[in-house]
């Protein structure tokens, strides 16, 4: 639902004050890393990185990714008002926010990204199954990033033992303050830069199939009865 303009200027004032309480919030999580080795070697690699995740485990993610400001990583953002909003928070965790979206802008949004990555920026956090959805379905955008800016694929895997399941198109997931938050990093993807039809869409399969197996595995481990 669209803020109002009361609402977005209320909430645009306390985004000082909203920054600290979320960074107080991600400091209570207790952080498990799994295969941070797999990320460095492909930066030695590759030189460049698209972290792919699902837009439902977006939050517990930042308390990791907060740990890489120095990196400046890159993230695609709406271009709506409430988008905004996100990007000045985006902003104050250490991240570069371009902005865009599937919907409004997202070629132009697309090609900021891989201008991006051209350049000095060495990570890009991509929201594989966008800001709306399908859940758990890889966008094109994705495979097109990697095969034009030459950089590697990696899932990232984030489930958390105790969390809030929000009633949203994904499910999103609030971890609860002090629970173990696992984060995995899955095996990488190298893009070609020439790709036929099939072969693009065979690619985005497989790594569709890679996340969403990593993370019911995951959820699995963190001692959910079903996967999330």
């Amino acid at each position: 639902m669209a803020l109002r303009p009361y609402q977005y200027h209320l909430i645009y004032r306390l985004i000082p004050l909203g920054y600290y309480l979320l960074r107080f919030y991600l400091s209570l999580l207790k952080i498990r890393v799994v295969g941070e080795e797999i990320a460095l070697g492909c930066m030695t690699d590759y030189g460049q990185l698209i972290i792919a995740i699902w837009h439902q485990r977006f939050l517990p993610a930042l308390a990791y990714v907060t740990r890489f400001r120095h990196f400046e990583p890159v993230i695609m953002i709406s271009q709506s008002r409430d988008g905004e909003l996100a990007a000045r928070f985006a902003e104050r965790l250490g991240l570069v926010p371009v902005r865009g979206s599937s919907s409004r802008g997202g070629t132009t949004a697309l090609s900021a990204i891989i201008e991006a990555l051209k350049k000095k920026y060495l990570a890009v956090i991509h929201i594989a199954d966008g800001p709306r959805g399908p859940k758990g379905v890889v966008k094109p955008g994705l495979i097109s990033m990697a095969q034009v800016s030459g950089a590697v694929i990696l899932p990232v895997i984030v489930s958390a033992e105790k969390a809030w399941i929000m009633r949203s198109w994904d499910r999103f997931m609030i971890p609860k303050p002090f629970s173990e938050v696992t984060i995995e990093w899955g095996q990488p993807f190298v893009v070609p830069r020439d790709l036929d039809p099939a072969r693009y869409e065979e690619l985005r399969r497989e790594i569709e199939k890679s996340l969403s197996e990593g993370y019911a595995e995951a959820d699995l481990g963190s001692g959910w009865k079903q996967p999330l």
